[in-house]
């Protein structure tokens, strides 16, 4: 899959997002690269049966004090080529992938624990309401954040 087609996947992902996330995210870069270094992985002691799907680098919300400005971008990496390679190329489940690999870094950027992150998760993709999403404003039907296309 070339890096465009797969970007066009990202963005429909990130179209899954729920509003709660959203509609708080700012100066956050979402980036691409094939797949994590050796030097990654072995800086988070993932052993070579692991895999990396994303990561999230930045400072969490709730750890930015009063003077917290002027920073670049946090940044959430996605790797394509391991994406690819936990969803066999199909590309229904890299849609499914990376909108998991999104929720679970973007918890990470709001500085939720792993067990928050895997509650939110579950309860997503078993299409229940968040009950921390009680604000009808920037979403569709579904609960879902809807984006303004802008080429329209």
């Amino acid at each position: 899959m070339t890096r465009e087609e797969f970007r066009e996947l990202v963005e429909e992902a990130i179209d899954t997002i729920p509003a709660r996330f959203a509609r708080e995210v700012r100066n956050l870069a979402i980036v691409i690269e094939d797949e994590p270094s050796d030097e990654l992985l072995d800086e988070m002691a993932i052993d070579e049966d692991g895999t990396l799907l994303g990561l999230y680098q930045g400072t969490p919300l709730n750890e930015r004090g009063w003077g917290y400005g002027n920073q670049l971008p946090d940044k959430i990496t996605l790797f394509q080529a391991t994406i690819e390679d936990e969803c066999d190329g199909d590309d229904d489940e890299i849609v499914v992938a990376i909108g998991e690999t999104l929720i679970h870094e973007l918890g990470h950027y709001f500085g939720m624990s792993e067990d928050e992150i895997m509650t939110i998760e579950e309860r997503y993709w078993r299409g229940e309401p968040d009950p921390a999403d009680g604000s009808e404003a920037a979403e569709g039907d579904d609960g879902r954040a809807e984006r303004e296309d802008p080429q329209e």
